[in-house]
């Protein structure tokens, strides 16, 4: 796997969602590296990916989990961005935020909400949440990291960007005021 600087030279054949990732970054100034590879649909796919986005960086990258969750009744949605190599567990989750029985959404909110699939869910999926459907839940140790890794809404690229990218610019962005857990 080749790690790049910035978008992809040639656009064509990569879906609309992915282009507009590498479009918010960029108006934001945001510097990022990007490897391309085979769809990656769990977090041990991830691993050879993480060891690729951390060519370069001293304490390599990590590449959190980010779980698409909502209350029994369907009403409340949530982005969860949690470290790869933690359990979750939804009692603690739900004692946070004062919602009972959590699940995972079913994949037609995720294509609604943040115009991505199983598999793809991303941080970056909120930019196309514009009516704050999703509410965005980081646990705070996701943030003590140096850099941030996530698909840009599709699961054959992955980016690497500065935490406080993440936090300073790329969230404010997208109007997801998020809010802090501890799991």
């Amino acid at each position: 796997m080749e790690l790049y600087s910035g978008r992809p030279e040639h656009t064509e054949g990569r879906p609309a969602k992915e282009i507009r990732v590498y479009d918010l970054l960029d108006s934001l100034g945001v510097s990022y590296r990007r490897v391309d590879h085979e769809p990656a649909m769990t977090m041990e796919a991830c691993d050879e990916i993480d060891r690729s986005l951390s060519e370069g960086v001293e304490k390599g990258v990590s590449i959190c989990k980010n779980l698409f969750l909502c209350n029994r009744q369907e009403t409340e949605f949530y982005l969860l961005l949690i470290s790869g190599d933690k359990p979750f567990k939804t009692k603690y989750l739900s004692a946070q935020i004062g919602s009972a029985r959590l699940s995972f959404a079913k994949p037609e909110y995720m294509e609604k909400y943040l115009d991505i699939t199983p598999g793809s869910v991303s941080v970056m999926g909120l930019m196309n949440d514009r009516e704050g459907r999703v509410r965005l839940l980081i646990d705070e140790d996701v943030l003590k990291e140096e850099y941030f890794a996530c698909h840009p809404c599709i699961n054959t690229s992955s980016l690497r960007f500065l935490t406080a990218d993440l936090t300073g610019k790329v969230i404010p962005a997208m109007g997801h005021e998020p809010t802090m857990v501890s799991l």
